[in-house]
Order: C-alpha cells, then structure tokens, then sequence
C-alpha cells in the first residue's frame, strides 16, 4: 500500500482524537499515511468532495455529516442504510461507500465493561441525534428484539424517529416524557449521547447499572464521575473512540488493527489533555 490519505470531518473539529488513532495504527502498521482533522460543516461538504483524487482511502466523520454525506455517495451498506447515519467513507476505484463503525464500536465498548449480556434487562437511550440512531442498532444486535428499550430526547419527533428505527430493524422502542429524564438512570444499561458538558444535575439512584458515555471532551465527563462515584460501571466515550477507530483502520487499510498501539496512543492523549491548564 503506497502513499495515502484519510481524514476526520466535522464541525466542530479540534476535540477530536481520531488523528491520534489512526496515525499510531500507520506507524505501527508501517504505512505511508497522512490522517489529518478538517473542520466542514453541512455546508461545505459538498464542495470538500469534489477536492478528493485518488490518494484518498477514507474518511470519518462525525456530527453534523453523518446525514449530509447520504446523497453523495455511491453505495451503502445495509446497517448503516437502515441506520441513516454513515460515519466512515471508503474510496475504492472511484466509489464512495459509506459504513456505520458506531455499532459494533458500542457493542464492543459495552463488552469490555460487561461480557455478561443477560445481565441486561432495560435499557434506556438520552439524546436522539446521529449517535442515539446507532445506539438504538446497538443494543438491538447485542441484547436482541425484545429487550425493553426508552429513549428520552427534548425534541419528541427525534425520538419518534428513534421509534421507527427500532421497528425497521425489528424491536421496539418506547418514547419517553423528557420531563421524566430521570427515570432513565434506573435502567440496567442506560446511554447517553448528550455532549459531554451537558450534565443533566438529576439525582442518580441509590443503585446504578452499566454507563455508555459517548463524550469524551471534556474529560472525564460529569456524568461518567458521577456514575463511578456511585458504584456503576462505565463504557466511555473514549472506549468507543477506540473500538469504532479499528473498524476504520481495517476497512481503509485492509490491515488487522493494531489495538494496543493505538490504545495506548489514546489514552496518553487523554492523559495529556486532563492535566493541560485550562
């Protein structure tokens, strides 16, 4: 595999540690690649695309273009067609694919932090944007069909949207108040695609299940200390960074992804970030 490129896409952009990922997995795979952070929104998409040429393999992207880039592209697969949310583009002889890493990213992330998956009997997703739709496949795939699932948004027609999604997929989803945001926390599995600075300040319970972060920035989140503090387990943002990241690597590269070195890079990162002044 000769010189290449691949890049992160999103707005906005500079709290992204997918760079940090993918150049460990190149230098660890011994690969000519340059993987940069571009700051696009919606807007500018478009545009970007007609700059691409041959020397790229891929892309990542995260919010607001994991919608957007639909139309522009020329095949898709079937979890992320029926998920509406692509965050990975291969190029191929002049193709654009477009992936969802997000999935098996969740499941491996939750896994990690809870190999027993029978221990799961609810489930409750906050938030209903991009990252919510493919957690809502997520826990489908690992827990099945009939594992009571909530979602818990601000805008009820994002969360009705989530409904039908679980339908298309075969589960089921149940559209909870907002107002009743709490109740969230007394699920076994309880998701929150919430920015990381957006702390809801509701009371845990005296006895909480399995976390799934998805934030990373800031770090730790609020929330992910909160729910340690309070004895649970968390699968964090940064373990779903991680697990989506080497599904990218495999698909960009058609290598293993080189998971310890790229572990390692991120969680020195993560480090380095947590001790910067502010």
């Amino acid at each position: 595999m000769g010189a290449f490129r691949a890049a992160v896409l999103g707005s906005p952009i500079d709290h992204s540690l997918s760079p940090v990922l993918h150049r460990a997995a190149y230098v660890a795979l011994g690969l000519d690649g340059e993987y940069s952070a571009i700051e696009i929104d919606e807007f500018g998409l478009a545009g970007f695309w007609e700059t691409l040429d041959d020397s790229w393999v891929g892309l990542s992207l995260t919010m607001p273009l994991k919608v957007t880039v639909l139309p522009l592209l020329d095949a898709i697969t079937d979890r992320a067609l029926q998920i509406g949310a692509v965050n990975t583009v291969v190029f191929d002889d002049g193709r654009a694919t477009g992936h969802n890493t997000d999935v098996p990213g969740m499941v491996k992330a939750l896994d990690e932090v809870q190999p027993d998956r029978d221990r799961t009997s609810s489930v409750a997703i906050i938030g209903a944007g991009a990252t919510a739709r493919s957690a809502v496949a997520a826990v489908i795939e690992r827990h099945g069909a009939h594992v009571p699932l909530v979602a818990y948004a601000r805008r009820e027609e994002q969360t009705l949207e989530l409904a039908e999604l679980a339908g298309r997929i075969g589960g089921r989803l149940d559209v909870g108040v907002w107002s009743d945001v709490a109740h969230a926390f007394s699920s076994d599995l309880v998701v929150s695609t919430l920015p990381g600075d957006s702390d809801l300040e509701t009371a845990l319970p005296a006895s909480v299940g399995v976390l799934l972060d998805v934030a990373y920035d800031p770090w730790p989140t609020r929330l992910s200390s909160r729910w340690r503090e309070a004895g649970g387990l968390v699968a964090t943002g940064a373990d779903l960074l991680l697990w989506q990241a080497t599904e990218q690597v495999e698909l960009m590269t058609g290598r293993p992804a080189p998971v310890a070195a790229m572990r390692s890079a991120l969680v020195a990162a993560l480090d380095d970030r947590a001790s910067s002044p502010i």
